[in-house]
Parts: structure tokens; sequence; C-alpha cells
């Protein structure tokens, strides 16, 4: 299905692209901990509403 060449690719694609977002992480650590302290609380908000409309469309099937 695929060639050698295309695996190989794939492989260093996902691992060039994995370090590179480790690395970019890393370097804004400091600004994550300023400007990100409450997204524990926006991701509970997303996770309750879809929870909702999901528990809500099976109740009214």
């Amino acid at each position: 299905m695929f060639s050698s060449g295309q695996k190989l690719f794939a492989l260093f694609f996902i691992i060039v692209f994995a370090a590179i977002m480790v690395w970019s992480y890393r370097k804004d650590i400091y600004l994550h901990k300023i400007y990100y302290k409450k997204v524990w609380v926006v991701a509970l908000g997303i996770i309750i509403v879809i929870a909702s409309f999901a528990i809500i469309a099976f109740a009214l099937h």
C-alpha cells in the first residue's frame, strides 16, 4: 500500500513534528503559567455542555 520511502518519510515527519511541539511548549512554559491559569474551568464547561446536549438528545429519542 505504501512504499518504504513513504513509510520512512511519515516516521521522520512524526518524530520531528513531535520534537518541535515539545520544544515549543517547553520554551513557552513560563507564559503558559501566567496566561492559562484557569483553562481547566473552560475545559470543564465545554465537557459539561457537550454531555448535557448528549443526555438531552438521548432522552428525547
